[in-house]
């Protein structure tokens, strides 16, 4: 009997802790890499963009004053509103969801392209106003940082049509398919954090 005892007392502890549900990453852990690689290479553009601040900040603050902030302003709510449908959606399919699901992942696509043809307004408008990247160090960078992050933008949009067509038919969120909606929602998390930093720097650092 004592040694009954004995057992139960050993074993009950490593029971509970084996109990404990384990936390894992969202997404694969490849994709964290391939975003902490996209976040280090725009850390250094928008560090080179300092630097040549520095060496000419008069150049720079006068260009600065000369874009309008109307579409970037639109532009920060736009990104940040896709971003909250992103979170919806993926919270819509979690619990099951689809319909709701795939008109949040459509209304965040939505957002990019309105994003994008924004963005390609304003571009429209520079080079016709005579301020092209061939004109000053400070438009060639707006037109890098800002160009390199509508790509990203893009290719985002095509995530979220993924993201769209899969969560209108009824799936079991588990192992890849999950890692798929997780993954693609961290990507679109992304395009947004890397604008939060992006709008002041190019448009409101004086």
């Amino acid at each position: 009997m004592a040694e009954l005892v004995t057992s139960d007392v050993d074993t009950a502890p490593d029971a509970r802790v084996e109990e404990r549900p384990t936390r894992a990453i969202p997404g694969e852990p490849g994709l964290w890499v391939f975003l902490l690689g996209d976040m280090v290479v725009f850390g250094v553009f928008f560090v080179s963009f300092l630097v040549e601040r520095v060496k000419d900040p008069e150049a720079f603050e006068a260009s600065r004053e000369a874009l309008g902030l109307t579409i970037g302003l639109t532009n920060t709510m736009v990104l940040l509103t896709s971003s909250l449908l992103v979170v919806l959606g993926l919270n819509a399919v979690r619990a099951g969801r689809h319909t709701i699901g795939s008109r949040m992942f459509a209304a965040a696509m939505g957002c990019g392209l309105l994003f994008a043809g924004l963005k390609t307004v304003e571009y429209m408008h520079m080079i016709g106003s005579g301020h092209g990247p061939d004109v000053n160090a400070y438009y060639m960078w707006f037109f890098i940082l800002t160009g390199t992050h509508l790509f990203h933008v893009v290719i985002g949009v095509g995530v979220l049509g993924v993201l769209f067509t899969r969560a209108r038919r009824p799936v079991d969120l588990t192992g890849s398919k999950r890692a798929v909606f997780e993954g693609g929602t961290c990507y679109w998390h992304l395009v947004d954090l890397l604008w939060m930093v992006l709008f002041p720097l190019v448009y409101l650092v004086g």
